[in-house]
């Protein structure tokens, strides 16, 4: 079994096909689109492909180190995480073709009017070993 990552986007990737903003939805909409999200992981979970899911709040702060004795920097001149991330699910399958098929289902998430959002969705695979330096 392999581990990937399907990640949802704010911004940054193509449009979606149902490409009205979350903050614009009705909140049955909301629910619709959040029950559709606890359904296909329940599913997954009895199939034992689920890992985990988190939807992130548009809140966020990069930080880095600035010195010994200094305290953080925040933020930076870059597009913000927070500003493109969404949320993600992290899942354990067989293949890389079943992690495109999970994701192309959850792509299907309702949005506006009840209409299958289509987002796009980024699917990475975890690295299982450290990559190989060659000199």
């Amino acid at each position: 079994m392999a581990k990937y990552l399907l990640l949802k986007h704010y911004r940054g990737a193509p449009a979606a096909v149902n490409d009205v903003p979350m903050d614009k939805w009705t909140p049955e909409e909301i629910s619709a689109h959040v029950q559709y999200m606890r359904d296909f992981a329940a599913r997954l979970e009895e199939t034992g492909e689920f890992v985990d899911a988190q939807a992130l709040a548009p809140e966020g702060t990069f930080v880095r180190h600035d010195g010994e004795g200094r305290p953080p920097v925040t933020d930076g001149p870059f597009a913000e995480t927070k500003d493109l991330i969404a949320g993600w699910m992290v899942i354990d399958v067989d293949t890389y073709e079943r992690a495109v098929e999970l994701a192309g289902e959850l792509s299907a998430a309702p949005g506006a009017g009840g209409d299958p959002i289509h987002e796009w969705l980024e699917v990475r695979p975890f690295l299982t070993e450290p990559p190989t330096i060659t000199e």
